[in-house]
């Protein structure tokens, strides 16, 4: 499984932006992407990734980046 294809795809069926125009660098904050949003992202990755996200870590993911970051370091435990 890609990580980095998967997060990008549901950053992108949640924003409404095409998976080409959201990079690593983008921030969640340029894609539109407000705090209702945002839970739906969180919830998504903990369905898709079978993982759980701590309410805490969510104001962290500001970047698609450190999204991607933050389901490695829970997928790798």
């Amino acid at each position: 499984m890609d990580v980095e294809r998967e997060i990008i795809s549901i950053i992108a069926e949640v924003s409404g932006f095409e998976t080409e125009e959201i990079s690593m660098n983008s921030s969640l904050e340029d894609l539109d992407i407000d705090s209702i949003r945002a839970i739906e992202i969180t919830v998504a990755l903990e369905k898709k990734f079978k993982i759980s996200i701590r309410d805490e870590d969510v104001p962290e993911m500001r970047t698609v980046k450190a999204a991607i970051d933050k389901v490695n370091q829970l997928l790798n435990g």
